[in-house]
């Protein structure tokens, strides 16, 4: 016999246990509101896109870059091709220093006679090339430039930077003095003097090998950010790398004999990879802008090839007649640097999990 005085409900007092029925799967669902499972990499993305400057900046460099790698493919001029310049053929200055949307003579005979020329939508420069294809490739050097100085940049100051937050002692002591040694040199006079220096010795020793073609000033400019600008991203993941080896999983991995560079690979680098991708979407912008300005300086890329800053150097010339030429390749730098930097305070809004703790 069951107790009366208990306060267990007796379901057998009911008519056919009708009253304790199991739940419906749609009465669950509208009892219970579970979260989809998630990653970090999603919960990034969500914060991202819901971030506005950061998605605008991100179509703003889409579109910048797509229109530097398709535009010249089908455009009808290149930016080395003196437009006035005919083999035997005189000169003909009037190709230069159009203003946009004009033609030169022989242009403006050709539209009488009822064909269609393709406007030089910037016009020309005083040596007769179109200067909107000049303005494109100049912005595909410069985007080139600093994303491979990055990928260089970020290669070896994640390689320092472990070897100096996992080892430690004596290793990381040198390594740490040699950080500070660099940023205690003046950046500007430092990359001036490495890049004039560079310039003279590779330009010799790069004849007749693959890397002619590139020219010893674009080596030149890996070179310099190779030597100096690491310190920064080797000291970021040191850091986290001292925070990380002592958590459980390291110290599992070190039980079970495994090496110190299988651990950094697999377990220390892939817990930092938020904080490297921040760091190297904020280091772009600043290659950009180091190139430019020794571009602009006449230590960038090799002429006749374009760059923002080698334009906006030629551009001085006839300022005060033609002041568009300096002011497009400003704004083209302005736009790409400012969109890289707005991007990347976005991701580190969206990915850096101090911040969204």
């Amino acid at each position: 016999m069951k107790n009366p005085f208990s306060i267990q409900i007796d379901k057998d007092s009911y008519v056919s246990g009708a009253d304790f029925l199991p739940a419906s799967d749609e009465e669950k669902e509208y009892m219970v509101q579970m979260r989809p499972s998630t990653t970090f990499f999603r919960d990034g993305v969500k914060r991202l896109v819901k971030n506005r400057v950061a998605l605008v900046s991100f179509i703003i460099i889409v579109v910048i870059t797509v229109s530097a790698i398709v535009l010249p493919m089908f455009w009808p001029y290149t930016y080395e091709d003196m437009l006035g310049v005919q083999p035997g053929r005189p000169v003909d200055a009037s190709y230069n220093n159009l203003a946009p949307m004009t033609y030169g003579k022989t242009e403006q005979a050709r539209i009488e006679a009822g064909e269609k020329i393709f406007p030089h939508l910037f016009g020309t420069d005083s040596s007769g090339r179109d200067y909107f294809i000049r303005v494109v490739y100049g912005t595909r050097i410069s985007l080139a430039v600093g994303f491979f100085a990055s990928i260089i940049v970020l290669i070896i100051g994640i390689t320092i930077g472990s070897i100096a937050g996992y080892i430690g002692g004596k290793v990381d002591l040198i390594i740490m003095r040699i950080v500070d040694i660099i940023y205690s040199l003046p950046d500007m006079l430092m990359v001036i003097l490495l890049a004039s220096v560079l310039r003279m010795t590779l330009s010799t020793a790069l004849e007749g090998t693959v890397l002619e073609k590139i020219g010893s000033n674009i080596i030149s400019l890996f070179i310099v950010f190779g030597i100096l600008y690491w310190v920064s991203m080797s000291r970021l993941i040191r850091g986290q790398i001292l925070s990380l080896r002592e958590q459980e999983y390291v110290l599992a991995a070190q039980a079970t004999g495994a090496k110190a560079g299988w651990i950094i690979r697999k377990h220390l680098i892939p817990n930092c990879i938020s904080v490297v991708i921040i760091s190297t979407a904020l280091q772009i912008p600043n290659a950009i802008f180091t190139e430019s300005y020794l571009s602009f300086l006449g230590l960038g890329v090799n002429a006749p090839m374009p760059s923002l800053g080698s334009l906006a150097s030629d551009a001085l010339n006839g300022i005060n007649s033609y002041a568009y030429r300096l002011v497009i390749p400003a704004i083209v730098i302005s736009l790409i640097v400012l969109s890289l930097n707005l991007f990347g305070d976005g991701l580190r809004d969206a990915f850096d999990p101090k911040l969204n703790a």
